[in-house]
């Protein structure tokens, strides 16, 4: 069983290994073609404006839009699990687990990178920016990593899929063979979103402290504050509706 994951738009600096290289991710017979997006990315903000790049990256100071300016070869890097952070990755606190529940997380989470595509949790990564939904000329990113890596991500993630992304990444992957196990939260009987992301967060630092190697063991399980209120199914999907306590 894997499990699924956004990032996050906002990212820990730093990083103590050396710069990223076929090494740093896996499904290494398609690291050509992240290069692919990854050259097309910096030849584009090198090319503008910190001015415009200030827009494009959805940044207004312009000190951090120089940082981010830079080639990220000079970089270094650091796990994909602790590069980010945010509500979801605040909930989870990765470095506060014991070195099981972090070897879980590092072998078993698939997240979604707007630059660099599927990542696992362990994969290498630098500092970066790429706003959600930004668009490069004439390569529509999502769409490259949907048809370029869909295969080998079926083949990879298995027969059992916890997906805990947003649903923008279903558009750089999309489900179709795996049975699924994805989650809706409510509070006082209406669908919350920001805070969406700290469940989230929560379920995935839940799955790793307890190992969880199947969806039919988690459905045995109680998860503290949450609360199963509904099951929808339809084809390959079951939608649980957690009711917030």
């Amino acid at each position: 069983m894997k499990i699924l994951l956004a990032p996050a738009e906002t990212k820990n600096e730093g990083g103590k290994d050396s710069s990223f290289s076929i090494d740093s991710f896996f499904l290494k017979h398609l690291y050509e073609k992240r290069l692919e997006i990854i050259r097309a990315y910096e030849e584009y903000i090198s090319s503008l404006s910190l001015e415009e790049l200030s827009s494009w990256f959805g940044l207004k100071n312009l000190k951090e839009v120089e940082k981010y300016k830079h080639t990220l070869a000079s970089k270094p890097t650091m796990k994909a699990i602790q590069r980010y952070n945010g509500v979801a990755f605040d909930a989870l606190n990765y470095n506060s687990l014991n070195e099981k529940a972090q070897k879980y997380i590092d072998e078993n989470v698939v997240l979604f990178s707007n630059l660099f595509g599927p990542v696992k949790a362990q994969d290498l990564i630098p500092d970066y920016k790429y706003k959600q939904g930004a668009k490069l000329p004439k390569l529509n990113v999502e769409k490259f990593y949907l048809e370029n890596f869909s295969k080998a991500l079926d083949e990879y993630l298995g027969e059992e899929i916890i997906d805990l992304r947003a649903g923008h990444y279903e558009k750089f992957y999309k489900i179709t063979k795996a049975n699924v196990l994805t989650f809706k939260f409510i509070k006082e009987g209406k669908v919350i979103s920001h805070w969406a992301k700290y469940y989230r967060g929560i379920l995935l630092k839940y799955l790793a402290e307890n190992s969880v190697s199947s969806i039919a063991e988690f459905m045995t399980l109680n998860i503290e504050g949450l609360k199963l209120k509904e099951i929808q199914e339809k084809k390959n999907i079951k939608l649980l509706i957690m009711e917030i306590e």
